[in-house]
């Protein structure tokens, strides 16, 4: 059946299949870099660049991009069913995990994951996911790369004639009707970049401290044995009760003190 796409409304997301090498100039072990490609429903204008995994991280940290990429924000955004995105794969009712959720109130957004194996869910995407595979990483494939960053700029490069290929039906190309179509209805940006944070479920130690990675963190010690969350973004580590922040501390010293 085919789909209609209304203009802003969702931006489809997935990774291609193919990986790029990246040599380390030092060693020269080579790593695979993994592909993100986003597309928008109703211009087809299209996002990729280079991550080192499929991590949380990476995901979102992508889709960031993407979003400031298209410069405004979907109503939906539409993954796979990935477990690093995806806290309890469901047919009708997925659920996303804390971050992905955080992600999204973040830029006012709703996650709508596709099915598990209906690729008929995301046929944009998997389409653009074929476009770039054909049209950049093809015309890529004799070059050597040495960081990410040097493969995202020569992305870049071919993502802008990408887009700027004329439609074979249809009048223009990707940016045009981007332009016409799916910029005018994005919502705004938000002012402040997300920065990717990790959640962990954490039993508070009887010396009332809790530990992550290695290193220890107190909390009040009302708490002791009780079940907190535990939110880590950039080199902040905050404690959580009942949804109450209780403690936050610098990440990284042994047995620091708490903070309120």
């Amino acid at each position: 059946m085919r789909q209609i796409h209304i203009a802003g409304e969702k931006l489809f997301v997935d990774y291609a299949s193919s990986t790029v090498p990246i040599v380390d100039a030092a060693t020269g072990q080579i790593t695979q870099a993994q592909i993100f490609v986003a597309t928008l429903g109703a211009s087809s204008y299209t996002y990729a660049c280079a991550t080192p995994r499929q991590t949380t991280a990476d995901w979102i940290g992508a889709q960031v991009q993407a979003l400031e990429f298209i410069g405004g924000v979907p109503r939906l955004i539409v993954p796979d069913q990935t477990r690093s995105l995806i806290k309890t794969p469901d047919r009708y009712d997925p659920e996303p995990n804390r971050t992905y959720e955080e992600f999204a109130r973040h830029y006012g957004c709703a996650v709508l994951a596709a099915r598990p194996a209906h690729p008929r869910d995301k046929p944009k995407v998997e389409g653009s996911v074929l476009l770039v595979q054909r049209w950049i990483l093809a015309r890529l494939r004799n070059r050597r790369f040495f960081s990410l960053a040097e493969l995202n700029r020569a992305i870049a490069e071919l993502l802008a004639d990408l887009n700027n290929r004329p439609f074979k039906k249809l009048p223009g190309c990707r940016r045009s009707a981007f332009e016409s179509l799916d910029a005018p209805a994005l919502r705004p940006m938000s002012l402040q970049r997300y920065v990717v944070s990790r959640w962990k479920t954490a039993k508070v130690h009887i010396d009332y401290h809790v530990e992550f990675e290695g290193h220890y963190y107190s909390v009040p010690h009302r708490l002791v044995g009780a079940k907190i969350d535990v939110r880590v973004t950039g080199q902040l580590l905050e404690c959580f009760a009942s949804n109450q922040r209780v403690a936050g501390h610098a990440v990284g010293p042994v047995w620091v003190g708490c903070t309120r």
